[in-house]
């Protein structure tokens, strides 16, 4: 999924707040303190469309497959499943075998509250819960008209009053107790990304049934943690226990060169988790994040743009005064973009391109890379961020605003071509934006470069899941986010401007062309190859004519990290990433005292 998640989203590992790291509490084992910028919705895998959600899932519930923690280029690798799957020569069959012995955490839903083994039929049933029509689960777009069948038995019960989930669909089988197999309705190059991410991880039907309609509150999966008490609330804090029955998963022995000149295989072989608890603070804003950091009670965070000049003076190194305190700096480009996006089912941006055109040239990227990224980000010219093919390397969008006066004119010319010279008649533009400071900055800054050509914005702030809340029931008008990717391949990108994937799905502006959508269908299921490249490359600039949203910038990550938590690295793809966490107890007492 990415999954989505809101400009300038930070995860960060942080201290209970007001707590000491000497504690009793603490001492009895190791506790990995966390927090995340915004709320999650719950715990329900098929809800799991953004970061933060699909993060909190993957400390309970697994799929089939994962990404190797510390391979990079991405490498998926088994996770409950024994092995990779068995395909078939069209492409079209996967089969896989199931892990034995997996058993799901003890829970009230299980007879004497033992949990059972995991089984083959428990994949049948969790994806038919992504596709049941009733549930509305936000990540059917993954699975939309992919596996033979499932769209038909989707389309079946849209009508009925209830799902009957024992009703066969041709292309999802478990063949015994152990044995699961697809049938794909056309080929799916992205097919095995689809099952490394928490929308098709593993529930159990019994937890299901127990809890009804509280079941996103009641997680019962077969993870490395259990959430303290089995209740999920929502709250500022999270706790995660162990799952005192997890299987035999180890700590990788192998890792790319970079990793291992590192020194990440230390805990090579050591059972998984490596801490005892987790908790998770919702810290929505930056200051208190730095702050909590700079007293040893964060572990690691992101940098934050007002402290940026101070920490990372040249921009490049960890200035002199954290090196001193043991503090490493990690610098990564990410896979995403951060955009503006037009609600097109309002026939004012649907069918008026020059507006938007307007709109694009008029805010000026340059300055807000400066002004919120330190200027070390990349103006997106497109949707496609570098180090994925289909990414247009040197294009420049001939809509993307940097400043000039020149622009300015060529602005205010198409505004008035748009029916709205000067902006007369032209409606106030609603702009949503999360809850946070600098996404309020965000949005005034949105909102002073459309005076300059005389458009009048409303800024509107929302908690996290009220603003996805509003974009899926198309109630906005405008509103600024961005993308992470689901997976590393230029599709999960484009699949954002793909008509058929409106909301509920992962088009949240609705945007719709013919031609992209024909172009997208041919290239979704094409193998890797220069000729799927050049499709991506003819949507890029497709999209960059229309100017379905105005493109913001791909982030670079700057992460500090103190040295006691070991086995830290950036990841695009984090989810289920803490099992992989250490924390020297030792290490933390002694260097705290530095700070």
């Amino acid at each position: 999924m990415k999954k989505i998640s809101f400009i300038l989203s930070i995860l960060a590992l942080v201290g209970l707040l007001g707590t000491s790291c000497t504690k009793k509490a603490d001492i009895k084992g190791k506790t990995l303190n966390m927090a995340v910028s915004s709320q999650v919705k719950g715990m329900d895998p098929i809800y799991a469309n953004d970061r933060y959600s699909s993060n909190e899932v993957a400390r309970i519930y697994e799929g089939l497959l994962e990404y190797h923690y510390l391979k990079r280029p991405y490498t998926l690798v088994p996770n409950l499943a024994e092995a990779m799957p068995i395909v078939s020569k069209d492409g079209l069959t996967y089969t896989f075998k199931i892990k034995k012995g997996i058993m799901f955490q003890n829970d009230a839903a299980f007879p004497e509250g033992n949990g059972r083994e995991l089984v083959a039929e428990d994949f049948v049933f969790s994806i038919k819960r992504l596709a049941d029509p009733k549930l509305q689960g936000l990540g059917w777009w993954l699975l939309d008209g992919k596996i033979t069948g499932l769209n038909e038995w989707r389309k079946k019960y849209t009508e009925l009053p209830t799902v009957d989930y024992e009703e066969e669909v041709e292309g999802l089988k478990a063949l015994d107790r152990y044995t699961l197999q697809f049938k794909l309705a056309k080929p799916f190059p992205q097919f095995l990304y689809a099952l490394a991410m928490p929308f098709t991880f593993a529930v159990a039907k019994e937890a299901v049934a127990k809890y009804g309609n509280e079941f996103l509150n009641h997680p019962v999966g077969t993870g490395p943690f259990a959430i303290k008490d089995g209740v999920f609330k929502q709250t500022k804090k999270i706790t995660y226990v162990k799952n005192p029955t997890f299987r035999e998963k180890k700590f990788p022995c192998e890792a790319s060169a970079k990793f291992e000149k590192e020194g990440l295989l230390a805990d090579c072989g050591k059972k998984l988790p490596l801490v005892d608890r987790v908790i998770v603070n919702i810290i929505e804003e930056d200051q208190p994040r730095w702050l909590n950091f700079q007293k040893g009670k964060v572990e690691y965070v992101s940098v934050p743009k007002d402290n940026f000049d101070t920490v990372i003076p040249d921009a490049k190194n960890l200035s002199p005064e954290y090196l001193s305190k043991g503090i490493d700096l990690m610098v990564s480009p990410s896979l995403d973009v951060t955009y503006t996006a037009f609600n097109h089912d309002l026939k004012l941006f649907k069918d008026n391109v020059k507006l938007r055109q307007a709109m694009s040239l008029a805010y000026d990227v340059n300055t807000s890379n400066k002004l919120f990224y330190n200027n070390q980000a990349i103006p997106a010219q497109s949707v496609v961020p570098p180090g994925i093919a289909g990414h247009i390397e040197n294009y420049v969008s001939p809509y993307r605003g940097n400043g000039s006066p020149e622009q300015l004119v060529q602005a205010k010319k198409l505004l008035a071509e748009a029916g709205y010279p000067e902006g007369k008649g032209l409606p106030e533009i609603t702009y949503d934006c999360p809850s946070s400071t600098v996404t309020r900055q965000i949005g005034e800054y949105f909102k002073k470069q459309m005076a300059k050509i005389g458009i009048n914005v409303k800024v509107t702030q929302n908690p996290w899941p009220e603003l996805q809340k509003k974009i899926t029931t198309r109630n906005v008008m405008a509103y600024g986010i961005a993308w992470g990717a689901d997976y590393p391949d230029a599709e999960n990108f484009l699949q954002l401007l793909y008509g058929p994937n409106k909301a509920p799905g992962a088009n949240g502006s609705g945007y719709n062309n013919p031609e992209l959508n024909r172009l997208f269908k041919v290239a979704a299921v094409m193998q890797d190859s220069p000729e799927r490249t050049a499709l991506y490359e003819k949507m890029n600039r497709i999209a960059a004519e229309e100017v379905p949203w105005i493109y913001g910038v791909h982030r670079q990550s700057f992460v500090l990290k103190h040295s006691w938590l070991k086995n830290f690295v950036n990841s695009d793809f984090d989810a289920g990433i803490a099992q992989y966490l250490n924390i020297d107890k030792k290490m933390k007492i002694e260097m705290v005292k530095k700070l």
